[in-house]
């Protein structure tokens, strides 16, 4: 299984990689960011897009009309459109949920973003994610985008990813670490 991940992770990285050129070559990776962010939420969201792009069951010629159709109707660059139609074509559609992580990787390097993930015991207020994201941003250097989520079995605080740097001042963890000191002492 980790074999066909990073088979698709490969194949999808070259894809991205050209589609990233082309567009950067116009000067249109702001055009881009959020269509290929459309395309990410559709792929969560559609649970027939996922069929359509995983299944063996449609011919390449089924496969490239409905994807053409829908970046058609999600008003999608020519580049990111031909390259899906080039995709199916290809038999290459199962790596497109790696190509959107890629391209937004690309994108994001590109405009000196970081992305990062949080989980929080509770929704973050619009003030809580603004002084999260300044102090991110003043640590890091480079202008931060939230990701988050809600874990409610965190019991409160908050775990934050940033690159390769985790910190973690959840409960459960803290909890955890009293557990273990507990069991050392008796």
């Amino acid at each position: 299984m980790a074999n066909t991940a990073s088979i698709s992770a490969n194949i999808a990285g070259r894809y991205a990689q050209a589609v990233f050129d082309l567009v950067k070559e116009q000067g249109a990776v702001d055009a881009l960011a959020p269509q290929v962010q459309a395309l990410g939420t559709a792929i969560r969201d559609s649970a027939d897009l996922r069929t359509l792009i995983g299944s063996a069951v449609y011919s390449r010629d089924q496969q490239e009309t409905a994807i053409g159709a829908i970046a058609d109707r999600m008003g999608l660059t020519p580049v990111l459109g031909n390259t899906l139609r080039l995709m199916a074509q290809n038999r290459r559609l199962f790596a497109l949920p790696q190509l959107v992580d890629r391209l937004s990787a690309l994108i994001a390097e590109a405009r000196g973003e970081v992305t990062a993930e949080v989980v929080a015991a509770a929704p973050l207020s619009a003030e809580q994610e603004r002084r999260l994201t300044e102090t991110l941003a003043s640590k890091s250097g480079k202008t931060v985008k939230l990701n988050t989520r809600v874990d409610e079995t965190l019991i409160g605080g908050m775990i934050v990813k940033l690159g390769s740097q985790m910190i973690d001042s959840s409960i459960r963890s803290k909890l955890a670490s009293l557990q273990n000191v507990m069991k050392e002492v008796g």
